[in-house]
Order: C-alpha cells, then structure tokens, then sequence
C-alpha cells in the first residue's frame, strides 16, 4: 500500500511539474521609456512595526529604503521616489494615494518579518490575487526571490493573501483601486536565528536596499552608465511566464494541509546514534517549505529545517528523502515528522516506536547512567498509566531491535509461523481422536467376541 502511494504522488508531482511556468519571452507590463518607481518603506510613526529581538522594523524599512533609492537613482530614464523621508504616521490609502498622484509605473513596499512562533525564516514577496497586477507582481516577485537567494537567504516564495475586501494587505489593495502594480518585500525574520545575521547591522540593511534596486532593475530592464550594467536582454526574455488575463496557479493561497506524510525507519545504529528514516511526503497544491520532528510522539518538536532540495524558484521539491537524526543517549524515542507547505500549513506522519534505548556514552560509567535514567523513566511510565501503549494505536509502528543470540531466549514469532505451529496442533489432535477411535473399535469386537464365547459355552451346558 505504501508503494502504492509513492507512486501515486510521484505522479500527480509530476503531472504538477509539467504544468509550472516556465521562462517567458519577457516582461508582461507595459510602460514608457521613463520608469517611475516609488519605494515605501514600512511603517513610521507610532507604528514601529515588529520589534521582536530588540529590533525596531520602522527604522530598519527606512534604512534599506533609502538604499534602494540611492542605488536605482544610478540608472537611466528611471524617477525614483520614497513615501516619506522622515519618522512619521502615514496611511496605507495615503502611500497609494502618493504613488498615483507619480503615476507611478509600480509601488514596492520594504518590510522586515517576525512570526508569532519564532520559528519561521526565509525571504517572501507578497503580491495581489487579482489579474493583471498579480502577473506583474509574480514576475517581480521571482527576480526577487532569485536576488535573495544569491544573498543566502531561504526562500518562502511569491504569495497570495485574500481578505474580506479583496486583497488582505492593504498596500496592495489600495494600490490596485489606483490601478498600480504593488508588492510587498518580506526580506527575512528578525526573531529567528538563522535570518537574524543578514539584518543584524546597518550595512546589511543597506545591502538589502541595493538588492532590492538590483531586481527592479532586471524587471524592467534598465541601463546605468554609471555602473555599466544593462538589463535590458533579462527585461526581454528571463522572467517567469505568466499571462496579465489570469491568476498565476503558483501564487494561490493554499488553505489545506499536505496531502501525505509517512515514514519509515530504515537504519538505527544503536552505538552512535545515527538513525535514519525515508520521509514521503506531498501537496498537491503548493510545495513543501520545510519539516521538523518529535522524539517524544509529538509533545515537542525541533526548530524547522528546510525540505530537502525545495526550490521555490523552480517551483519543485523532493518527495522521498532520507533524513538521518542524531538520537540522544539514554533516548527511548518515538518519532513523528511533520512536513509544511508554502503557507506554514502542517501534516504529521505515522509514529515510529523504539523499544530499545539509545546507549553510546564515552566512558562505562556514563552509559550506566544512562542505563539507569532510562530504566527510572521507564518504571515512572509504567506506574503513570495502564491505557494502552501508543504502539498499540492506528498510525504507528515499532522498531524491535535485533537481539545478539545470546539474548533471544524467547524470539518473535513472525504470523505463518504461527499458523505452521497451529497446523502442526490440529494434526496431533486429529490423530489422538483416530487413534482413541481404534482403540474403542478394538475393545468393542474383543468384548463381542468374549459373549459370544460365554453364549456359546452356556448353550454346551443347556445341551
């Protein structure tokens, strides 16, 4: 059965993969020979925006926005302007009512992240749902993510966000009723180690603000004497395919979880450690982003890790993956997997119990330490309850661990053996019935044959 599903998603991954976009001819949107760009960096005023890590966004969006300013004023037949300059309180209408009265030809909006569970990481673009500012944004937002990846940083994607009133963020909402392009740059979260060193200085913020610049530049194919550059050939022919008449398939907010996760353990060193399990898993509506584990049936997991060979500029993942764990010592593990999709939605997989202890310290002393912690929590478990054990529930599995011969003094009796041995028991007891069923057959003639000798000897006396 497991086969099975493999191959069914390997196909539906397939046919998936043959409908994603593929290089298109060049930039969809049209505009004059000068360029107007207007930068919006995020927040200002009382509103700091995140200030997760002693980090404070509204000041960051102005540093990385004044960047991007300066750099793209460098280039030819370009007009660039900022929403505000200054630390100031300034509506999300008033920002699109700015870049209208510039007829500006698209609006970029500069933010720094955080999640509510300091466990995400990775640069997004968000763009509108609606056609033909989500083309234009889709093709933006991929020279985006291709930017931030050459920077070093985990992609999360060009993405969709619905609300009550159209599009959710109101950036882009109001700036689609003023009929200009608008996305919002998600750079990375400042609450996750893994993203905190590419935002931890002023020189990394303004590095974003010339990356930010470098993209803009490819989209729309500019030129600058002044750093002799010309993008006008990656304008003309290396965006992302995507047609201004509909909605970019990869862009839909993806509202369901994976559609499968399983494991399966294929190798558990009981010595070191090193355990590793194939991880299947897919969605059919998005990609997978990322996967963590529990070694404690799901109480607790690790921080995420990325999906194995996940390119969301490719737009593909891989489905069946080894992922190898170090168990700790003294560990009696029972591990779950989950694995995310673009839109940080979760499905777990199966459980896979271990009914040995991981022991492998340096010193004697320190494995029989370990034996003893492990022995302790086992006892305390067993006098915590009587409902049945977790190996016993739909959805897990158990990993028995080979015995050496000395300590198979009761082994495992796999099910056809089982039956071999009942086999062999119906057979004994069809042989004991026929045997006593001779036996009495015999009795019964000897003690005819006795009358009939007694009957006979009576009818000589008569006589």
């Amino acid at each position: 059965m497991r086969k099975f599903i493999t191959y069914a998603a390997a196909c539906i991954l397939l046919w998936a993969g043959a409908c994603l976009p593929v290089r298109a001819d060049g930039r969809i949107q049209e505009t004059q020979d000068v360029i107007t760009i207007v930068i919006d960096p995020g927040h200002g005023g009382e509103n700091e925006g995140t200030i997760e890590n002693g980090f404070q966004e509204k000041s960051m969006t102005m540093v990385t926005a004044r960047a991007m300013y300066e750099e793209l004023s460098k280039y030819d037949n370009v007009e660039v302007y900022l929403t505000r300059t200054t630390d100031v309180d300034l509506g999300l209408d008033e920002r699109a009512a700015f870049a209208a009265s510039v007829d500006a030809d698209f609006l970029f909006s500069i933010h720094y992240n955080a999640s509510l569970s300091h466990e995400l990481y990775g640069s997004e673009v968000w763009v509108s749902a609606f056609a033909p500012y989500n083309a234009y944004g889709y093709q933006f937002g991929m020279v985006q993510m291709e930017t931030m990846r050459d920077m070093g940083l985990f992609l999360r994607g060009v993405k969709t966000r619905l609300g009550d009133n159209g599009d959710y963020y109101g950036i882009i909402r109001f700036a689609r009723e003023q009929e200009i392009p608008a996305v919002i740059i998600e750079h990375c979260h400042v609450d996750e180690e893994t993203d905190v060193p590419f935002c931890d200085s002023t020189e990394d913020l303004e590095a974003f603000g010339r990356a930010d610049a470098l993209s803009v530049a490819k989209y729309f194919g500019l030129k600058s004497e002044e750093l002799g550059v010309d993008y006008s050939a990656y304008s003309a022919g290396e965006l992302a395919a995507a047609s201004p008449n509909q909605k970019v398939a990869r862009t839909t907010a993806d509202q369901t979880e994976p559609d499968i996760c399983q494991i399966t353990l294929k190798d558990a060193n009981f010595n070191t450690g090193e355990t590793t399990f194939e991880i299947t898993a897919a969605d059919y509506d998005s990609m997978l982003l990322y996967y963590s584990y529990s070694l404690d049936g799901g109480e607790t997991y690790s921080p995420r890790q990325p999906w194995p060979n996940c390119d969301v500029v490719e737009g593909t993942y891989q489905d069946i993956a080894d992922v190898t764990l170090q168990i700790p010592s003294g560990r009696q593990p029972h591990v779950v997997f989950r694995a995310y999709n673009l839109y940080d939605l979760y499905t777990e997989s199966n459980t896979v119990d271990f009914l040995q202890t991981f022991l492998y310290a340096e010193t004697e002393g320190d494995v029989e330490a370990a034996a003893g912690e492990a022995a302790m929590e086992k006892t305390a478990d067993s006098e915590e309850t009587t409902e049945p054990s977790e190996s016993s529930l739909p959805g897990t599995s158990t990993f028995r661990p080979e015995l050496p011969e000395e300590e198979q003094a009761n082994p495992q009796v796999d099910f056809f053996s089982f039956l071999a041995v009942c086999l062999v028991i119906v057979v004994f007891l069809l042989a004991l019935v026929v045997l006593s069923q001779m036996i009495a057959d015999s009795r019964r003639k000897k003690r005819r044959r006795q009358r009939r000798r007694q009957d006979g000897e009576t009818d000589q006396r008569h006589r």
